[in-house]
């Protein structure tokens, strides 16, 4: 592998919306990265991490959590570092998820919805979630190990994108879920046609 040709290292995943209008519920949009074992890259998965909860060793965390989107800029962001993750993690998802305690709500009600996955001050992914404007939860990226299958899941590197270095490799992921956000972590990094 070329010096030239690095994985992915250490990314921040950021999210932002306005908050909602005077007098309706508020608007709470959460960051939520689910990792997944390279023996089960797309089965459930071995851990998940939001606004509750943490990575147990610490690689995958939350710095800020907003339940109503005020403030400026990014309201929410999540610190992913993939280079210390242990081996027997092959695979993590990034996704968000809109809480519905005020009643279904999607993308496309939340005013200015965006999101932004940086490495360094390099933007591998910035978005405004309107291809998903219809749904309650979207992922939004994955990152996995290359020598991942594609095809199978396995570990091998026979048809991944790389040259099976154990470098991690960024995927835009941008797919829409109409569920709520509990379900939503136990299927957001399962194969979808």
């Amino acid at each position: 592998m070329s010096g030239l040709n690095k994985g992915v290292g250490k990314v921040e995943v950021a999210l932002k919306w306005d908050p909602s209008p005077a007098g309706s519920p508020a608007h709470d949009l959460d960051l939520v990265a689910a990792v997944y074992a390279a023996d089960a890259p797309y089965g459930p998965p071995a851990y998940l991490v939001h606004f509750d909860s943490r990575s147990p060793d610490g690689t995958i965390t939350l710095q800020r959590d907003s339940r109503t989107g005020q403030g400026f800029g990014y309201d929410e962001a999540m610190t992913v570092e993939l280079t210390r993750l242990a081996e027997r993690y092959a695979r993590v998802v990034v996704g968000v998820a809109i809480q519905q305690g005020g009643g279904r709500l999607t993308f496309g009600q939340v005013a200015r919805t965006g999101v932004r996955v940086r490495e360094g001050y390099t933007d591998l992914l910035v978005d405004a979630l309107d291809s998903v404007a219809d749904a309650t939860a979207a992922t939004i990226a994955e990152f996995v190990r290359d020598g991942l299958d594609g095809a199978t899941g396995a570990t091998g590197g026979a048809s991944g994108a790389g040259d099976g270095s154990g470098e991690w490799l960024f995927r835009p992921l941008l797919q829409g879920f109409d569920i709520d956000p509990s379900t939503f972590g136990a299927v957001m990094g399962e194969r979808r046609a």
